[in-house]
Formats: C-alpha cells, structure tokens, sequence
C-alpha cells in the first residue's frame, strides 16, 4: 500500500514539474523567439535536458550510479532546482503584470496599424483617382503571416523578453547569492542557555553543535575544512554532531569526512545519526566516525564533569529496528544532574521532556534553506531554528552547517552554534 502511495505522490510531482516546465518554456522561450531561430532550438533544448538532469541528481546516488556520474549531474541538477523555485515564483509575481502591460498593448495597436488597403490615404485629395483593388493574398502568403499585426508582434516579444529578462536575473541573482553563502561555509552563532541544575563550575561551558553538513556529490573536502576550522576557532568544550553527516558511503566520502580527525575540544567530540545516515549506511558511518576520533551516542550517555550528555539514534533508523531508545539513553540517569540531550529531528522533543531532559539540541530542518520552504517547515517541526522552550525542556535547532540538493540557501543562512551554557547558581 505504502508503494502505491510513494508512486502516486511521485507521478504527480513529475506531472506538476511538467506542467511548470511547459509554462515556462512558453512564457521565456516561444514568447521570446523567432520560430525556427538558433534561440528557440537552445531554449527548447534546455527546457527538456535541466529537468532531466536534476531528476538523475535526485536519483543517482540511490540507483547506485558511479561516484564521479553523481557528481556530473550533481551540480547542475540541483542548481537549476534552486532556479526553478525562484524562477516560478518570480513568473508568478510577474504575470499579471505582463498582463496589464498587454493589455494596454492592445489599445494602443488600432492607432499604431497600417491603414488598410481598402481605405484611402488621409491626405488623399479627393478628385484623386481611387487605388486599385488589393489581390487577394494567396494561402502560402497567409501562412508567412504572423497572427500579430506588423507594429504589434515585434512589441509583444519585447514586452515578454523584458519581463523573461527580469525574471531570470532575480532567480540566478538570488541562487547566486544563496550559494555563495553555502560554499563560503557557516557562520558562527552564539546562544547562552541558562540551566537550573547546572552547578556553578559549569558556568560557560561551550558545546559547538553541528548539524546537516551533508557531505555528498556536491559538498565535498574543502567544506569539511571550512567547519572544522570554524569549530576549532570557537574552543569548544564539546562538539555535538548532530544528524545528516553524509549522503553517501563510505567508499565514496570517506576522503571528504577525514579533515573531521582535526577536531579539537576539551571533553570530546559526539555524534548522532541523523534520518540521511540510514539512507546511506548507518552502521559502516558509525563505525568510521570512531575511527576518525567522534563517539557515537547510540541510545547512550555520557557522565560529564558537571552534567549527563545523551544521545538517541535517529527516528529513520525505527525501519532498521534501530530508531531511537530513551529508556536506554536517560532510563537510569541521577535526575539531580543536569541532562542534555543530542537528537537529530526535533519531533523527538516531546520524549524529551517525558525523560526530564534539560536541552535538547537538534538539526534537520535547514532553518527551511530555501524561503519560503520555511513554512513548509513549521508545518513538520515544532521548531525550525533557535530556541524554545517545552514545559521544563529547552529545545534548539540549528539551522546546520551545509545544504541538501541544492548547494544554496535564501532566507536560511548556515551556522554552527556555540552554545554557552549557564548556571543559575553563578
């Protein structure tokens, strides 16, 4: 039943796609061109061969295409994605506006046409013998005529070009922009969060938490540089990495995930998994982060000097029996200690509070990574990024520290949080 309903869901995104495709085509390629024209063949050649390059992004790591393909179609699969969405949307805000535009066009054309042939010229005398009748035009003639009058078709296609023109320099200005600021790496966030039964002597301990670095086809080393320079920067007492790691196996980015053995914090450097770890081999990741100098939190915890630090599995992982265990985590802790707990989807957050969590730190939702998917976030997450508070337990979401797909954020910057604990007691 479950399969039935994933292709239904996904024939029905593809139709949308088309259909968004088609009216695109239409409106910055038909509108815009000569027929026949050098421009329309390469405008209609993209409109079909961009789709098809992000459907085999979307789907070449898990059809188990070759590591170099994936990253073939990787780049601009996912980037013309990001276009699209902000092409759309922009054709969108400006369609009525053609309209308005056209239809002024419209009555302003009578005055600007050709008289026609069978009406004498204004400033014809009147004794002036009358024009010969015009020869009716033969069907190969009709056909060579376009369906706009002479003044008018060469004004529609200016007014479309112009609006098409402006369209697609806002959507590649804000891609633009948006993978700048993905490919420059995080910015550093600071978040002081009081606990009540955290002791004096923990008073600004330092947890970086990192989240959604999803490494892949796309971001690769040098990403993985750029966070672990910016965390080592900080001084962290902790490192808590938290979810989404990786879209990929080992074999493929182990090379890129090796910079992660450069981590440096008092108290050590933990990791949990997140939804993406179970699609690409969460068992082989969880043994390769231990080997690069991470420990896994599988449904376990650590004592601390001055409070427990817990860790659950991902709730993608329940398909695998592995999904997450507060029992095994938080079941037998000393409640008077202070307990924080490292979880990738922030859902979980409700267990959390069952389980006397103190903080709960979390990732997944990109802060939305592309506006407006913000608001499609609020409707899955009771938090898409900061922090907020749930009866006795503070939750905080990153907004992480890389991109999925697209290697592009609007409205979402990345970050890597450094989270400053605070007793009461100080």
């Amino acid at each position: 039943m479950m399969i039935v309903v994933f292709a239904l869901v996904a024939l029905a995104v593809l139709a949308l796609l088309a259909l968004v495709h088609r009216w695109l085509w239409t409106r910055l390629v038909r509108d815009t061109t000569v027929p026949g024209g050098l421009p329309r063949r390469i405008g209609t050649s993209l409109a079909i061969a961009l789709p098809l390059l992000s459907v085999a992004a979307l789907t070449s790591g898990r059809a188990g295409a070759p590591f170099w393909l994936q990253q073939a179609v990787a780049w601009p699969g996912f980037l013309w994605l990001a276009v699209l969405l902000y092409l759309t949307l922009t054709m969108l805000v400006a369609e009525p506006i053609r309209a308005l535009l056209l239809r002024r066009l419209a009555h302003r054309a009578p005055s600007e046409a050709v008289p026609a042939a069978s009406g004498a010229p204004a400033n014809a005398s009147a004794n002036a013998p009358a024009p010969a009748p015009a020869e009716a035009p033969d069907a190969a003639h009709l056909a060579e005529v376009p369906a706009e009058s002479a003044v008018r078709g060469p004004s529609r296609r200016t007014l479309a070009r112009a609006v098409g023109g402006a369209a697609a320099a806002v959507a590649l200005g804000t891609v633009a922009n948006g993978a700048h600021g993905v490919l420059r790496g995080p910015t550093v966030k600071r978040v002081q969060v009081p606990l009540a039964k955290l002791p004096r002597a923990a008073h600004g301990f330092r947890i970086a938490v990192v989240s959604d670095v999803h490494l892949g086809p796309v971001l690769g080393r040098a990403h993985t540089l750029r966070i672990v320079d910016a965390v080592n920067r900080t001084q962290p007492d902790v490192i808590a990495i938290v979810g989404d790691l990786v879209d990929g196996n080992v074999h493929d980015l182990g090379p890129a995930a090796e910079p992660l053995r450069g981590l440096r914090a008092r108290q050590g450097s933990y990791f949990v998994t997140g939804n993406h770890e179970y699609f690409s081999g969460a068992a082989q990741w969880v043994d390769h982060v231990r080997e690069l100098g991470l420990t896994p939190l599988e449904n376990a915890r650590r004592a601390l000097p001055y409070f427990d630090l817990a860790g659950v599995n991902d709730i993608a992982g329940e398909s695998e029996g592995q999904g997450p265990d507060f029992q095994a985590a938080l079941g037998d802790r000393d409640r008077s200690r202070a307990a924080v707990l490292l979880a990738h989807q922030p859902v979980v957050i409700h267990d959390a509070v069952r389980h006397g969590v103190d903080l709960q730190l979390s990732g997944h939702t990109h802060g939305g990574q592309l506006w407006p998917g913000n608001y499609l976030a609020e409707l899955a997450n009771p938090t898409v990024a900061g922090l907020e508070r749930y009866g006795d337990t503070q939750l905080y979401v990153s907004r992480g520290a890389g991109a999925w797909g697209p290697p592009v954020r609007v409205g979402a910057p990345s970050d890597i949080t450094v989270v400053e604990l605070a007793s009461y007691q100080s």
